[in-house]
């Protein structure tokens, strides 16, 4: 048994397609935002810290929305992700604005981790399950790298297509990911925008 779990959150996206930060927007019928939902299955799983990858611009709205009602619960710490901050070797082109993807959002927040640790996306529902999965993996003893996944067809949207990360496993083994575009359910199959046909499991 473990005595600390860390959940890693990221939430400094910019929501550039989704036309605002979709992880401070109020979903629930007391005004919970997605994170809430996460934090609450997370408390319940047995996590003791969470740290949150921000952006600097909206440090102050997301404490007032999301953390200072956590305070207490959980031990609460801020990682921020800055595009300058890069391995050694590496420099970020002029100009750039966007965050990096998710690794560097992570490095962001390397020394305020010593323990075992999670990632989720800020703007992602996952369920009490899969907290519970992952924080029984590492008190089990589990001390490699370890992945929750979900049927792709319960993943899947009404409201039409999605993309989501298509996982490949060999020797019950992670294999690859690859990114599916434009994967929707047609009768029994899901159909994508690579030519082929997947049955959902």
């Amino acid at each position: 048994m473990i005595n600390h779990l860390t959940l890693l959150v990221m939430a400094a996206g910019m929501g550039s397609r989704y036309g605002g930060l979709k992880q401070l927007d109020k979903v629930g019928p007391n005004g919970e935002t997605i994170i809430d939902y996460s934090l609450h299955d997370a408390i319940q799983a047995g996590f003791t810290k969470v740290i949150f990858i921000i952006r600097r611009d909206f440090e102050d709205q997301f404490k007032l929305q999301i953390t200072n009602k956590y305070l207490g619960k959980f031990a609460v710490e801020f990682a921020f992700q800055d595009i300058d901050d890069l391995p050694n070797g590496f420099s970020c082109p002029n100009g750039r604005e966007k965050p990096w993807g998710t690794g560097q959002a992570i490095l962001c927040a390397r020394n305020l981790i010593n323990e075992p640790f999670a990632v989720i996306n800020g703007d992602d529902y996952y369920g009490r399950e899969s907290f519970k999965v992952i924080a029984d993996y590492y008190n089990n003893g589990g001390a490699q790298f370890s992945m929750v996944a979900f049927r792709l067809d319960k993943t899947l949207s009404d409201f039409g297509p999605v993309t989501r990360g298509v996982c490949n496993v060999e020797n019950d083994k992670l294999d690859t990911v690859v990114e599916t575009e434009n994967l929707e359910k047609k009768g029994n199959y899901i159909s994508t925008n690579r030519n082929i046909t997947l049955d959902g499991s």
